[in-house]
Formats: structure tokens, sequence, C-alpha cells
């Protein structure tokens, strides 16, 4: 672990510009369905009492809505990328400065010793966020909020360090933030919350300093919710409706997950575990359990702390029930501590007798190296892959339909693909864009049948799954309303089936299945 301390303090902002530059294929992909989505309700924002964002219905808090509607107002609908890529050049910086805390607890005194590992740790850290194999293209919750996560780990530890309140706000307010994000990336109120109350009980802190560094986390953590309470309040959303969009729904969804298992899904259970051992997570995660005893006797708060972090990431991966890979960005920052504490506490010689400092500095270190080979092996393929080209039908299929419609046009996809709504440029007068919720808050398809047989029913009728996926649905009503009310226009590339309202004059789409995508700016 050599090298001059001016090089590892470059080799940190050279890991997170890699990181940044490594959001490049984002450029080259069109909008995925819940960025759609997302923009859509921020596009569409006008708060109701009974539903916080209007027509269109979101199980998310108000601040990645705000986040979205924000970025596209000063850049466009792909602004919110650029924010992501800098996400990721965040994380890799307080992945950095948390290794340095780490260090610093574990006796590490030498300032170039705890550069050059504060170094591998950026590495590592770049590694994991940048590997293609999660997801290079789309940004969401995830990639927003681990960035706070991190952020938030790295003040808790300082403010055990330096007694600090106005640290120990900071980490309250940036770990409850990162919940506005995404409900379940809780990692960093896990791990200050274990390192305050581990530092009270080791007797590292004064009680009445922890107590002082518990109120001040606390009031920072109510700054996000008073701050969306106010909102509501103000925009006359009632607080029951926005509680259950932010919270209740997950529960609600989760039943519904459980009794409507499909094939897709466990078809994603096994991607999702291909991805964590193809990204090199696993490795990590096994080495940091293997070395947990002799962790915890060195210093039991920040070794429990970040076991605890990271189990309470894994079982929220899978625990999500749907399994989708970007989940995996949530135990990064996780992972990235327990890199942190394998280096530091490799370099002190904790391990039992039998293996010695060295041997544990090169396992840790060849799984940086590992993470770094996977890195680019992923993306690198990704390149190759878009190279060769791939073709967006979901785009294209929007585009078709946008074609070949008139000024007024509405659409309705069914089965959650809001890339296809998007494209379309067309509204949807039914308020589920994704799947999930229609499938928990509209279970019998009332609703939709409603819409259906309406006086203004949609103008094209999308079946992005089939009707029958899910066969506890009330789908038959449905199946009988779209023979009666619409004719079969085509199926686009052979996988979405599309419909339009009967008519005199013949209907037809033009559907390009050929022509790759090549970039945001146009193909």
């Amino acid at each position: 672990m050599g090298g001059s301390p001016a090089r590892w303090g470059r080799v940190v902002w050279l890991a997170a510009a890699a990181a940044f530059v490594a959001r490049f294929p984002s450029l080259l992909w069109p909008l995925r369905p819940d960025e759609a989505g997302f923009l859509l309700v921020a596009r569409s924002w006008r708060p109701e009492p009974d539903s916080p964002y209007g027509h269109y219905w979101v199980d998310r808090p108000p601040p990645i809505i705000w986040l979205v509607r924000a970025a596209d107002a000063i850049g466009g609908p792909y602004a919110h990328r650029l924010v992501g890529a800098l996400g990721c050049a965040l994380l890799v910086v307080a992945a950095a400065a948390a290794a340095r805390e780490v260090a610093r607890r574990a006796g590490v005194v030498d300032p170039a010793a705890v550069r050059r590992l504060a170094g591998w740790v950026a590495v590592g850290t770049a590694a994991l966020v940048a590997n293609a194999q999660i997801d290079p293209v789309g940004a969401k919750g995830e990639l927003f909020g681990i960035p706070l996560v991190m952020a938030s780990c790295w003040l808790s530890l300082r403010a055990a360090r330096r007694a600090s309140a106005a640290d120990a706000f900071l980490a309250g307010l940036l770990g409850v933030l990162a919940l506005g994000m995404k409900q379940s990336i809780v990692g960093g109120l896990v791990l200050g919350g274990v390192v305050l109350v581990g530092s009270v009980v080791a007797r590292q802190l004064p009680w009445r300093v922890g107590v002082r560094c518990a109120a001040a986390a606390v009031a920072g953590g109510a700054v996000p919710v008073l701050a969306v309470v106010a909102w509501a309040l103000a925009a006359g959303v009632r607080l029951p409706a926005l509680w259950y969009a932010a919270v209740s729904f997950r529960s609600d969804a989760s039943r519904v997950l459980a009794a409507q298992s499909t094939v897709g899904e466990n078809n994603r259970i096994s991607v999702l575990l291909l991805i964590f051992l193809g990204t090199g997570m696993v490795l990590v995660l096994a080495w940091f359990v293997l070395r947990l005893p002799a962790l915890v006797r060195h210093d039991a708060v920040p070794a429990v702390g970040v076991a605890a972090m990271l189990l309470v990431d894994v079982v929220a991966v899978a625990l999500s029930g749907s399994y989708w890979t970007p989940y995996l960005f949530v135990p990064i920052p996780s992972l990235a501590l327990a890199l942190a504490l394998l280096l530091a506490h490799g370099h002190l010689g904790v391990l039992p007798h039998r293996v010695s400092h060295r041997v544990s500095d090169r396992v840790s270190l060849a799984t940086v190296g590992l993470l770094v080979a996977s890195s680019v092996v992923a993306m690198a393929w990704w390149t190759v892959t878009w190279t060769a080209g791939r073709v967006p039908v979901e785009v294209r299929t929007g585009e078709a339909i946008a074609a070949a419609g008139r000024p007024g046009d509405r659409v309705l996809v069914y089965g959650g693909r809001a890339d296809i709504q998007w494209s379309s440029r067309a509204s949807s007068p039914y308020p589920h864009l994704w799947s999930l919720p229609m499938r928990t808050l509209d279970p019998g398809l009332e609703d939709l049948e409603s819409v259906l047989t309406g006086t203004n029913p949609p103008t094209w009728f999308v079946e992005a799954v089939f009707l029958t996926t899910w066969t506890e649905l009330g789908t038959r009503p449905i199946e009988r309303n779209v023979i009666r009310k619409y004719e079969f226009v085509g199926t686009a590339c052979e996988r979405y089936r599309v419909y339009h309202l009967n008519t005199v004059a013949p209907v037809d789409i033009d559907v390009d299945c050929t022509t790759p995508f090549r970039g945001i700016w146009g193909d």
C-alpha cells in the first residue's frame, strides 16, 4: 500500500471522475419506465386532497418528484441523469471521507496510510457504482439516495469522534432525506444509530454528549419530514393520503406481490443473485463476515454498525418482491464501509495469529482488484452490445402511435410501461402508470373498466403485458370491453399489442423494429 500521499489524494478524485464518466451510457439510451413515470407525474403535478400528485399516482415521497421536476425545469427530461452521475461522484468522495474516519478509529495514525486506505476504498466504491451489470443508464431513487446515505455515514462517524452535535444534525438530515428518494434506503440511519448508542455504551462518548448528539440527529432528521408535511398542508393534501403514498402502501403492495408471484419475478431473483456474484459484491460481503469476529474484538462499535447496515440493506433487497437490478445500488454504501474496515484492520494485523495482516491486506486489495476488473468487463460488454445495435421497442411503439394519432388522442398502457406512455406524447385517463399500484389499488380493475366504458375512453389501448398475466385481477370485463370497443391494430415488434377505438376509417401504425437507438439527442 505504498505511494506518495499526494498521489493517493489524487486517486480519490480520479475515482470520483471515473464514476461520473461511467454513466456515459445514460447519453445513449431513452428513458426507462420509472424515469418516464416520474417525469409524467412531475409534469402533471396537481395536488389533490386524496392524492399528493393529482391525476397520476405513485408510491414515492415528494422529495424525489421535486428533484425530477427541478432537473426537468432546468435541463429537460434527461437532466436528472446528470444529477445521478454527479451523485455517483459524490458517493465516491463521501466513501473516501468515511474511510478516513474508519482508519482513525482503527488507530491508523500515519497520514499517508490514511490517504492510501481512502484511495483504495474510493476505487472499490467507484467500481461498484459504475458496474454496468446493475444499471448504467437509468437514474432514479436508488442512485439519488446512496450518496446521501454515504455522506450521512461519514458525518455520523465524525460526530462520534469529534462529539459534534452539528455533524450529528447533518447526518440525521441526510439520512432521512435519503428516504425521500426511496423508502427502503435506511442504511445511514441504521449506522448512525448504532455508532451513537454504541459509543455511549462503550464509554467512548459521555452520555450527556451522546444525548446532545442524539437530539441533534433527531432534529436534523425532522427537517425533511416537516418540510414535506408543511408542503402537504399548504397544498391541501390530507396527511393520511400522503402517509399512505409514502409509507403504508408498501405493506399492501408486499401482500399483493406475495399473492401474485409471476415467472418474470422469479426469473429476476436469479438475475439479481448472478449480478450480486458477478459484480464482486458477494466477495466483499463474504470476506467481511469472515473477518467480523476479529473486527468486533478490536472495535465493536463500527463493526457492529456496518454489520447491521449490511444486514438491513441485504434484507431490503431480498424482501423487495420485484427484484429489479437497480436495487443492488442500495447496499453499495455499506459494502464500501465494510471494505474500509477490512483494509484498516488488516493494516493493523488484528486477525487471529494464524493469519498475518499481510495476507489480510492482500485478500482485501485483491477483492478491490476483482471489483475493478468486473466493472471494466461489464462496461466493455455494454458498449459492444450498444454498438452492435439495440432497438428500444417501447419508444418505437410510442412514437408510432404518436405518428398515427391525432391531437387530443389519449393512450392507456396496460401493465406499467410508462416509457411507451411518454414516447406517445399523450396523456392517460388511467391514474396508474405502474403495474404494482394498479394491482394493489385497483385489484378488481373496476376503475380501469369505468375508464374504458366512460363517455371519453382512451383512443389507444396498449397491452404491455397479457391481460391474463395476473389471473387474480378482474380481467374478463376488460377483455370484453376491448373486444367490443376496440379494433386490433397490430403487435409492435412482436411484443406489444396495440388497439384503437372502433372507427370507420382504417387505422394502421408503422413501428420501426430495426433502427437502433444511438443517443438522447436523436436517432
